[in-house]
């Protein structure tokens, strides 16, 4: 009965990819990196007008979606993981995103053309 439980407990203890103490610490400095270039962008850059609030919201959206997909991808290990499921987990995530914009959009066209 032992030999038995230990052959089923090795069958289902496959080998995956880990993250080493190097990994962590190059992810650490590239989201390190990406939040010390938004902090630039909020305390010196807006304030001496080098660019226009429109294109720093726009900045910090894609700076902001940069550092979740790093946290995603190595500190919730779905880059360890097989394509299937990455795309299974992505796709609907980036559909509802897509879709609640699309919502929001229309629904301030309507509210303004009633209006």
């Amino acid at each position: 009965m032992s030999a038995h439980e230990t052959t089923i407990s090795h069958e289902h203890h496959e080998e995956h990819a880990s993250m080493t103490k190097s990994l962590i610490w190059k992810v650490f400095f590239i989201l390190l990196g990406v939040t010390l270039v938004e902090f630039f962008i909020a305390l010196y850059a807006l304030p001496h007008h080098w660019f226009s609030q429109e294109i720093a919201n726009f900045v910090y959206i894609a700076l902001t979606i940069v550092k979740a997909a790093y946290i995603v991808a190595y500190f919730m290990h779905l880059k360890f993981e097989k394509i299937g499921l990455i795309i299974g987990v992505v796709l609907p995530i980036v559909f509802l995103v897509y879709f609640v914009a699309l919502m929001i959009i229309e629904g301030n066209h309507l509210l303004f053309s009633i209006k």
